[in-house]
Parts: structure tokens; C-alpha cells; sequence
């Protein structure tokens, strides 16, 4: 089985030295580009797309369907795109299928800017090349923490502990929220709890769920806990509800995506005396643990196996130049960048703080996209009081097994 390693932490955006690297340096070639959509993907590829002319074109396809895209089209031979944009989650499929191509060669000829912790390697051999992190942290509405003589909380139970307090206080009834929407989102929510709380998705060096334990137990009762304190209608709501409702001066503490920080406390934006208040931190500590309950994510490329050699050293080439550290230092604010000589600002200060206290990776095993999606198919019921917390669990462990029985993981 394969498994896939970061080599340090994303604190490396702030260290390292490389050389400059000069122009795009493509003789010929064709460049696509299967990316998801968000900002800071949107610089990288503007910036590869600099690369055309003289015989080279550089295209792109930006969507949030590319996950479903990226594994038809990269089977197709020539594969209908050059380069994938991938992160943990997406890329163990296109390995499990081979449809992405070992870098080693072009990282020795052509990368001599990269840093040792943006190789990914999946059994010694790089497989793709990681240019920004990404994970939750606090949001914290300093004025309401601050009117209910609150310190900011760091920890979930902390965090309970002070929305009792500002409900108490008549100042807001419903001041959490999160991302619990049923299906994907809802089971990212389980996945951090759970790895604050230290657990094991898996039986070691096998496939076989280990959800079902004291530590799924404990999460469960954590999540159904803050919901108490969320609006009524929290299986609705996603990243961009939260955003919505946070500027709409209805939450005082969530845990939101470090990528969409600009959208919270844009000076210009709908609700700048929000933004004004608003508190970055590290995400919560969960169970008296030290690590924060939050998963740490990266976001790189990698390029396809079933092209050109031609066409896969022109994509290496333009996507080299999309991520060259003048491209972090112009935009500062885009991403927590993870590559060279880039001096993070504050506002990449709280996912750079959840590395430093040993955020662990998203999982990256085959087949954790299958338990991920029995945890969203199978928690709604707990939430809503429905079903118990065992109950629940033995559903997602029996909803998994069929699945990887299915898909071979299991016997």
C-alpha cells in the first residue's frame, strides 16, 4: 500500500534559500491545466499562462467539478490535460491508478527552486510538487469576546465554556458555527476533531476502519455539543454560508478556512468593522490534547502520465514559473505559500501557528476518501438526535466496508 509524505511542516514557507529562477525556459510544447477554482490557484495559473507563444500554449480548465474531471481525463492516452492540480485528498486515486507521472528527473533538471519540504514523495519517488498549505483556524469576533469579559478561547471545550457565557450574557444566541453541512463538509468536521483528539482512522498497516472506538465516541459527543450553540439549520451550512453569516454579525467563534480569510476582513468589503474585530488564532485543542483539531491540507501539481515527454517537461517548465518565489512576494495575502524566501503576513499567521503545534496532514491512504464519504453519508441522523453516537459509527464502519470490499481494499 502507498502512502504519501510532506517532509516538514508548512513553518518551511518562512525558511530556505534558492537560486533565482529566470524566464519559463520552454523551447515547445502544450500545456493544460485541470485546476480547481479559488483565488490563489487562479495566480498560479495566470502566471503559467505567461509561458505562451513561440509555439507553446498554455490553457486551463479552472472548476470545482475537477476531482470528477481528473481521473476519466487523465486515463484517455494522450491525457486530455498535462498538469493536475492536486491535494491531499485528490491525488491517491490518480496514483492508485498510475496516472500521474514520477518527477525526480525534472525536479534534478528544472527545480532547483524548490524546497525539500514541497516534494511529495509516494515510495521515495516525487509525484508532485506542493506550492501552499491550507487547513482551519479560529475566527474570533474580538468586540463580542471582549463584551462578555471573555480572554479568546483556545481549545473546544474553551470554546463551549465562552458561547455559554455570550448566550448567557443576552449578547448573541447562537454565537458558533461550522461547516457541518451533511456530506462532505460534515465528515471534514468529524476528520478534525478527531485528529486533535489523536485518533486512528485505520488499523495500522491495513484498511480496516478504527472510527468505532472510545476517541469516535468523544468526537461525536464534542460535535453534537457545539451544535447547541449553532442555529438551527447548522446541516445546512457550508464554508461559504459560514462566511455569509459571520459578516452578517451572527457568529462570534468558528473554525474557517485560512484561504478564505481576505473574504472575512476586506477593509472594503461588506462588513469591515467585523473584519476590524475579528481575531485570527490557531484552531481549538480538543480533550486536553495540544494538538490543534484541524487537518492540515496542501495544495500542488502534478503532471500526467499518459502524455509527451515534450509536453510534460513544457508543463513542469510553465507550472515552475507559475510558483517562482516573485510570484508569493507580489501577493502576499493570496496563500499561506510554501515556497522560498516568502515572508508570510499576518493573516497566514494562525495556519502557520497550526503547524508549528503539529497539525497532522489530511489523511492520504487510497481509501480514505471512502471512509470520508460513509462519515457525511452516515453522521446527519446522530446530529439531529436521531440515531446514538454507537449506532452511528457502527453505520459509517459497515458503509466503508462495503465500499472497500467493492474497490479491493478489503477482502
Amino acid at each position: 500500500m502507498k502512502y504519501m509524505t510532506l517532509p516538514a511542516t508548512a513553518v518551511a514557507v518562512i525558511l530556505g534559500h534558492s537560486a533565482a529562477y529566470a524566464g519559463c525556459g520552454i523551447e515547445a510544447g502544450n500545456v493544460n491545466i485541470l485546476s480547481n477554482d479559488f483565488d490563489a490557484l487562479g495566480i498560479v495559473i495566470n502566471e503559467a499562462r505567461a509561458c505562451a507563444g513561440d509555439g507553446v500554449t498554455v490553457t486551463a480548465n479552472m472548476t470545482t467539478e475537477h476531482r470528477a474531471l481528473a481521473q476519466p481525463a487523465l486515463t484517455t492516452n494522450p491525457a486530455q490535460y498535462t498538469v493536475t492540480m492536486v491535494a491531499n485528498n485528490s491525488i491517491a486515486p490518480l496514483l492508485a491508478r498510475d496516472l500521474v507521472r514520477p518527477l525526480d528527473d525534472l525536479v534534478a533538471a528544472h527545480g532547483s527552486q524548490l524546497l525539500e519540504q514541497q516534494l511529495v514523495r509516494v515510495d521515495g519517488q516525487v509525484v508532485a510538487i506542493a506550492f501552499m498549505v491550507n487547513g482551519q483556524n479560529l475566527f474570533m469576533r474580538g468586540d463580542i469576546l471582549e463584551q462578555a469579559g471573555l480572554e479568546p478561547p483556545t481549545s473546544i471545550e474553551e470554546m463551549l465554556a465562552a458561547a455559554e457565557k455570550i448566550r448567557a450574557d443576552g449578547i448573541m444566541r447562537y454565537p458558533l458555527a461550522a461547516a457541518n453541512q451533511s456530506g462532505w463538509f460534515l465528515a471534514n468536521e468529524f476528520v478534525n476533531t478527531y485528529m486533535g483528539l489523536g485518533g486512528a482512522f485505520f488499523e495500522p498497516g491495513t484498511a480496516v476502519p478504527a472510527v468505532n472506538s472510545e476517541v469516535g465516541l468523544r468526537t461525536l459527543e464534542l460535535m453534537k455539543a457545539m451544535t447547541e450553540y449553532m442555529a438551527p439549520e447548522f446541516l445546512t451550512h457550508t464554508s461559504d454560508e459560514l462566511r455569509a453569516l459571520y459578516l452578517g454579525g451572527q457568529v462570534a467563534m468558528m473554525n474557517q478556512w485560512a484561504s478564505m480569510v481576505n473574504g472575512h476582513i476586506d477593509p472594503e468589503g461588506p462588513a469591515p468593522e467585523i473584519g476590524e474585530a475579528t481575531i485570527l488564532a490557531a484552531a481549538p485543542t480538543a480533550g486536553g490534547g495540544t494538538v490543534p483539531a484541524a487537518a492540515l491540507w496542501w495544495d500542488g501539481f502534478a503532471i500526467a502520465a499518459n502524455i509527451s515527454d515534450e509536453d510534460a517537461e513544457a508543463s513542469f517548465l510553465a507550472m515552475m514559473h507559475g510558483i517562482r518565489p516573485e510570484v508569493a512576494q507580489a501577493n502576499p495575502t493570496g496563500a499561506a505559500w510554501l515556497v522560498a524566501d516568502f515572508t508570510p503576513p499576518e493573516t497566514a499567521q494562525a495556519i502557520l501557528t497550526n503547524a508549528q503545534m503539529g497539525a497532522q496532514a489530511y489523511p492520504m491512504a487510497p481509501y480514505m476518501g471512502l471512509l470520508h464519504t460513509a462519515l457525511g453519508a452516515e453522521l446527519g441522523d446522530f446530529m439531529q438526535g436521531r440515531e446514538s453516537a454507537e449506532d452511528a459509527l457502527r453505520d459509517v464502519v459497515d458503509a466503508y466496508t462495503t465500499a472497500a470490499r467493492e474497490a479491493g481494499f478489503l477482502n
